[in-house]
């Protein structure tokens, strides 16, 4: 899939991103946004927002600006907007009622807040410039990495973004604790000649940065879509049965998956159905105890002592077993399901130790015969042997 941006050759090539038709792999297409609510007919026209939402540095980047000229903006169009003491040239992400949409959401009044504007559509030499900038960041993010390395700073940088007219660079950055960097922005400052702004990020917006492909054989959501990072902790993979494996339940960045959030509100709606005292079933044999609860199959998979086997009850049985326990009654059978049809399945008879259950009298039995079959091959051995005398 191409953006509006990227016109082909005719080779079939395309020629802005350089991404050899791969749009998708996380350059122009990272945070894309589809508008739908743009062809919708309003009554008043004037009443339109006139915020639009912009995208920096291939979509890792939004922010919004007004729209003060008398021009019409669409997504895919690519504008020079106001920055630090000049300029910068972003390119249209969103417009329209779902940017007010989204202005409400992040607490921003449209009226009353101020908001930097457009100036103009971005022209050839706006191109020109942004494309010099731009060219200059990765020998910048070398040097930068060497200056921090050199004043034992414990920080990381991930990446360096120059504004489109050269003015002003932003150093994003990961570190464990806080970190005095005064002297490194007055060695920055002097080195590239530029405003230098240092911004702490964390380890899942540095994996967003860098991008890549997640064990799912997607690309990470962090790096296309997500922008909102919320907690993960592992409640969140217990209440899915999931083995707390922390290589498996890891990303890229080294936190846990975001994915685990997913699906979880399924799951604790599901989990409403389950009785919550139920961690153990008092029986004959001893107390079971849970260790899995299917909220596919609503079956609670339990274990008794001194026993690998598993027996799925279904959730009616365990409250049931339950009931009985606060009586003071032990149940002497479970009544597992069989997992296929969802009937009970019938007691199988259990392994019986054969060799453990026999007696000594019976060993002693067979060892007085063994001694009388030996005897009586040894008496003819014997005749044989006076008659050769």
């Amino acid at each position: 899939m191409g953006c509006s941006a990227c016109s082909s050759s005719t080779g079939g090539s395309p020629l802005g991103c350089k991404s050899n038709g791969g749009c998708s792999s996380g350059s122009c297409n990272r945070l894309n946004v589809h508008d739908w609510l743009a062809n919708l007919p309003f009554a008043d026209p004037e009443s339109s927002c006139k915020i639009i939402e912009i995208s920096f540095n291939n979509g890792s980047r939004k922010e919004y600006y007004r729209n003060t000229t008398l021009q019409a903006f669409f997504k895919g169009d690519m504008v020079a907007v106001e920055g630090v003491s000049g300029f910068d040239v972003g390119m249209v992400n969103m417009t329209g009622e779902l940017v007010r949409l989204q202005l409400k959401k992040k607490n921003i009044d449209e009226a009353n807040t101020e908001i930097k504007k457009i100036l103009r559509r971005a022209n050839d030499m706006d191109f020109q410039k942004m494309k010099e900038s731009k060219a200059r960041e990765p020998e910048a993010l070398i040097r930068a990495r060497a200056i921090a390395r050199q004043l034992k700073l414990a920080m990381k940088l991930c990446e360096v973004e120059i504004q489109a007219d050269g003015r002003k660079a932003t150093y994003f950055y990961t570190a464990d604790d806080r970190v005095d960097f005064r002297e490194l922005i007055k060695i920055y400052a002097s080195e590239f000649r530029v405003k230098v702004e240092m911004k702490q990020i964390g380890a899942r917006q540095e994996a967003g940065k860098v991008g890549g492909i997640g064990s799912c054989g997607r690309e990470l959501c962090c790096s296309t879509w997500l922008t909102d990072f919320k907690s993960v902790n592992t409640t969140a993979a217990r209440y899915q049965n999931l083995s707390i494996n922390q290589t498996k339940l890891s990303g890229q960045c080294g936190r846990l998956k975001c994915c685990l959030n997913y699906e979880l509100d399924t799951y604790l709606d599901a989990l409403q159905g389950f009785p919550d005292d139920a961690d153990f079933l008092e029986t004959t044999r001893g107390n079971a105890m849970l260790i899995k609860k299917d909220i596919f199959k609503n079956l609670m998979w339990y274990v008794l002592p001194e026993s690998n086997k598993q027996f799925p009850l279904t959730i009616e049985r365990v409250k049931k077993i339950k009931a009985l326990n606060r009586q003071g009654t032990k149940v002497d059978e479970l009544e597992a399901v069989d997992v296929t049809t969802g009937k009970v399945k019938e007691a199988e008879p259990e392994f019986v130790d054969v060799v453990g259950q026999i007696s000594l009298r019976s060993l002693e039995r067979n060892s007085k015969k063994r001694k009388q079959k030996e005897q009586q091959q040894q008496q003819p051995r014997r005749r044989d042997d006076r008659r050769r005398k």
